[in-house]
């Protein structure tokens, strides 16, 4: 049974490490058409959300603590299982690893309800850039985590954008129709809209919420120009 093991690693980066060496171990078995790139995808990006509960929301780790993780699993009909009674989560700072230990146990239960149901967040517009695009912030349990750019359409909208936690995510495009105000609709749906998101990189998500928020900085900076004339 193969075990996935991160190896010492910043807690801010640990997503980006458990996606790595999955598709790394299991490579052989995509080119045998065993698993496609979206099976590995999709069970990184289920783990990962199980880690951010486990690590950020319930043992408040800082994102510069290092954190070592490891997790039996096996490739069932297709479909990855992570064996969680396997599961090993080693931090390196000031907390007894027996508490540690027990966190993890008690947040191993709640598995299936952190991984399958829709990421709670919220979306706030924040801005237009200068060919008339809707930026909105994305947020989740209070934390600033991602962007979007919404172009209105009659009827539709074009969405586009990035979240980097609770599991680094990227929308790349995709087609809504709605009735009524577009900010009521994005604002009343951004849960559903980003379950379409396909799991990346937090370096890819990343950069897509820079170039995101980007247009509204650069429309800003044009209108505050204009005005000076």
């Amino acid at each position: 049974m193969p075990t996935l093991r991160t190896g010492l690693v910043v807690a801010a980066g640990y997503a980006d490490k458990v996606r790595r060496v999955l598709f790394a171990q299991l490579k052989d078995r995509i080119r045998q058409g065993e698993l496609s790139n979206n099976d590995v995808a999709a069970a990184a990006g289920q783990l990962n959300r199980f880690l951010f509960e486990l690590l950020v929301n319930t043992l408040k780790v800082d994102k510069l603590d290092v954190v070592r993780i490891q997790v039996d699993y096996e490739v069932v009909d297709g479909k990855i299982e992570f064996k969680l009674d396997t599961i090993r989560v080693e931090i390196w700072r000031r907390v007894p690893q027996e508490e540690v230990d027990s966190v993890v146990k008690s947040v191993v239960e709640r598995y299936e309800e952190i991984v399958t149901g829709a990421i709670q967040f919220e979306a706030e517009k924040i801005g237009e850039t200068d060919t008339g695009d809707i930026v909105y912030r994305v947020t989740f349990q209070g934390r600033n985590v991602g962007a979007l750019l919404v172009t209105p359409l009659d009827g539709k909208a074009i969405i586009r954008g990035a979240v980097v936690e609770p599991t680094p995510l990227k929308l790349a495009r995709r087609i809504v129709e709605f009735e009524g105000d577009v900010d009521e609709y994005i604002r009343g749906n951004i849960a559903s809209i980003m379950e379409r998101a396909s799991n990346v990189e937090r370096r890819e998500a990343d950069r897509v919420v820079r170039e995101i928020t980007a247009m509204v900085k650069a429309a800003e900076e044009v209108e505050e120009a204009e005005e000076e004339i």
